[in-house]
């Protein structure tokens, strides 16, 4: 049986991506997928040729799939394996690209989970002095002492850490390198911690690594959401906490306190405020629940006299 004028062109646009592009097995996947989920929607309305289909069946494919459930995310991906899909046709055929200029529906904003800070001392209350909890104390109170990012505390070298004037040295995002504070609990955390590590036998490509493995490997960043997860349910805290809920919780209770969004924006190595901003929606929503409890006049439920 022939390839209809869709298969040909999706095929042929997959095997470009695979071969001259060299894109990932699952970026090749995700293009399949929407592209044939497009095809189909496409020949439903009788439009058997790529070139047919224009920029309001696009706007009725996005619709319908918005109002199957797919959120804002989803619906920008297959917009984008659209475009990319009819740029590759256009290089062949003619310059038609229906998908061009269509914005798919903006997903509502979701707030990153934060920790109070009474369970964030339940949390990181590691106890024992063997080395493992040493070290993963030490990790666990560097995280929230200076809102590092998972990745900035693997790469960590011990000329990173200046104990004495209590700070840290990190490369963040776009190799940007930022100087930051270190809490007290954590400078004495890290003393602890150095002072057993240099009992470790440790491999020739780990020697400057500040965290280690039991074989004296650098800490890899998937043994560290593992002792977290480890310490969530050892701690009783009844969720799991990643290494970026540490994070955000550092910068919630920092603006919390200070109300100062720039220093924050500093202190995370944030390019743009924006991306700061968010951590203003968390601290509303805690005045917000402060009012609600205090206020004589914001009580919803008033009894009825």
């Amino acid at each position: 049986m022939a390839k209809s004028h869709w298969q040909t062109s999706i095929d042929a646009f997959l095997d470009y991506c695979t071969v001259t592009r060299q894109l990932s097995p699952h970026t090749i996947s995700g293009y399949r997928r929407e592209l044939e989920k497009f095809s189909s929607y496409c020949e439903q309305q009788k439009i058997i040729d790529p070139i047919k289909a224009h920029s309001a069946d696009v706007r009725q494919w996005i619709s319908q799939l918005h109002r199957q459930g797919l959120n804002g995310k989803s619906l920008q991906r297959a917009l984008s394996s659209l475009r990319s899909f009819y740029t590759f046709n256009s290089k062949n055929n003619t310059a038609h690209n229906p998908a061009l200029g269509i914005q798919a529906p903006k997903s509502a904003k979701r707030l990153p989970k934060t920790l109070d800070a009474d369970t964030v001392q339940q949390f990181i209350a590691i106890e024992g002095d063997d080395w493992i909890s040493l070290r993963d104390r030490a990790i666990l109170e560097l995280f929230y002492s200076s809102g590092l990012r998972l990745s900035e505390l693997v790469d960590l070298d011990l000329t990173d850490i200046n104990l004495a004037d209590e700070l840290v040295t990190v490369t963040g995002k776009g190799q940007k390198t930022r100087t930051l504070p270190v809490g007290s609990f954590a400078i004495k955390a890290l003393q602890q911690w150095l002072n057993v590590r240099t009992d470790i036998s440790v491999q020739a490509n780990a020697t400057s690594a500040i965290f280690l493995s039991q074989q004296g490997k650098r800490l890899a960043q998937r043994s560290i959401q593992a002792r977290l997860k480890k310490y969530s349910l050892q701690q009783g805290l009844g969720q799991t906490v990643h290494p970026h809920m540490l994070r955000h919780s550092f910068a919630s209770h920092i603006l919390e306190s200070s109300g100062d969004l720039r220093a924050v924006q500093e202190l995370l190595g944030h390019e743009n405020l924006s991306t700061t901003q968010v951590y203003t929606h968390l601290d509303f929503q805690h005045l917000s629940k402060v009012y609600d409890q205090a206020h004589p006049r914001a009580n919803k439920k008033s009894s009825k006299t």
